[in-house]
């Protein structure tokens, strides 16, 4: 039998030689993932197509990306020590969740560490208020605002009603978001800093996904018509492309590339911006991640958001942006009045549908409002994208059952 822990010189000088020329054949990289929601797991399903090792944390060892990672820590993703300690062994990190610990990240960059996006961009986005000045410092266009302290100076400020309340810091899925139209509902503001929005009538919500290389290479997504619940204040459901006139969609193009591109960072980042009536369109909050409003992408573009980010971070070309198919994609959320672990209602019903694609995210605790998974419906026919849409929105339900 062959003796397999020996060989000849010749072949180890000529393996070594090899190592020493073409490093990247010789070892997957280290990629670490902060968070491990539905974001980490989708991330970690386009990760199989690639040369990576995979490292996530996440406070829960039951998170929907667990079982999906190579190597699953356990730790809080807002400690310093937790965050460092996590990534001093690893080639780079990315996020699914902006509040992450950025003084860590920081430390970690100055070592060397390669970080999408970087920490400098976390700390505008983190902190609406800052992100507000970043809009109006790069001539950006948003809507007016005014920064708040406490609920004595949004009291001060009636005159500048109807407007949305939101904390600088903290917020996340329609949480965080106040709606204040008139004086009657100050007293539903924050009493802490915050960002007083003035509203805008608004025609449209849109999103423009742009992807940026590591040399600054720039590709762009198609922008996609947002509908929001209005009650939970999250997306609802979403069309791709947006029926946009041609003028406002290359003004959304032009402005989302903009606020990417005074980032200086590569990375994926969503822009959600309005479009008014008059044509006009503002910026409204920008997430430097993968993002809801890109979920479509995974069937109904050539490269997705997931493996657009993916080919970022290991330093490939960037993917082909263009779409397969016309899409809606809807959210499944948990449904009113129930709470526990989640029961799919009518999933077998929905799944005879044969242009949509079901992604359930396996969170074993649902609750009002929770996103638990999300289907995209794909045909170049808008008429049948709603109408699944819509069926499947009223046959397919998350209830609670108690154990």
């Amino acid at each position: 039998m062959p003796n397999y822990t020996k060989r000849s010189a010749k072949n180890l000088y000529t393996y070594k030689k090899c190592c020493n020329r073409l490093p990247y054949l010789c070892a997957m990289q280290k990629i670490g993932i902060l968070g491990g929601g539905q974001l980490g797991r989708m991330l970690l399903q386009a990760a199989a197509n690639y040369p990576v090792e995979t490292f996530v944390m996440e406070n829960d060892k039951d998170c929907p990306a667990a079982h999906l990672c190579n190597h699953f820590t356990e730790g809080n993703i807002r400690d310093f020590n937790d965050v460092y300690h996590f990534g001093k062994h690893l080639d780079a990190l990315t996020i699914e969740i902006e509040n992450v610990n950025i003084d860590a990240l920081e430390a970690l960059e100055k070592e060397g560490k390669r970080i999408y996006p970087r920490p400098s961009v976390l700390r505008t986005i983190c902190n609406k208020a800052i992100q507000k000045k970043y809009y109006i410092d790069n001539q950006i266009p948003t809507s007016e605002y005014i920064i708040t302290h406490n609920i004595t100076e949004l009291e001060a400020h009636k005159a500048f009603l109807p407007a949305v309340h939101k904390l600088a810091e903290g917020g996340y899925d329609g949480r965080g978001v106040q709606v204040i139209r008139k004086t009657d509902d100050i007293a539903k503001g924050y009493d802490q800093t915050a960002v007083l929005e003035k509203m805008v009538e608004v025609q449209k919500e849109i999103a423009v996904m742009i992807a940026v290389g590591n040399s600054g290479e720039i590709a762009i997504y198609p922008p996609v018509q947002m509908i929001f619940d209005e009650k939970l204040n999250q997306l609802d459901f979403q069309l791709c492309p947006a029926d946009l006139p041609e003028n406002v969609k290359w003004k959304a193009e032009a402005i989302a590339l903009t606020t990417v591109k005074n980032f200086n960072s590569p990375g994926i980042f969503a822009v959600e911006m309005f479009a008014t009536p008059e044509g006009n369109v503002l910026v409204n909050e920008t997430a430097p991640r993968v993002h809801n409003s890109g979920h479509h992408t995974i069937e109904a573009h050539y490269s997705s958001q997931f493996d657009m980010l993916w080919r970022i971070i290991l330093n490939y070309p960037l993917g082909n942006t263009e779409a397969i198919s016309s899409s809606v994609m809807v959210n499944i959320i948990g449904a009113e009045g129930h709470q526990g672990n989640a029961v799919y209602e009518g999933l077998e019903e929905v799944l005879k549908i044969e242009n949509a694609f079901f992604h359930i995210y396996g969170k074993k605790q649902t609750k009002p409002g929770r996103k638990m998974g999300h289907a995209t419906i794909i045909s170049n026919e808008r008429a049948d994208l709603l109408y699944q849409a819509n069926k499947i929105k009223n046959t397919l339900t998350v209830k609670g059952k108690s154990e």
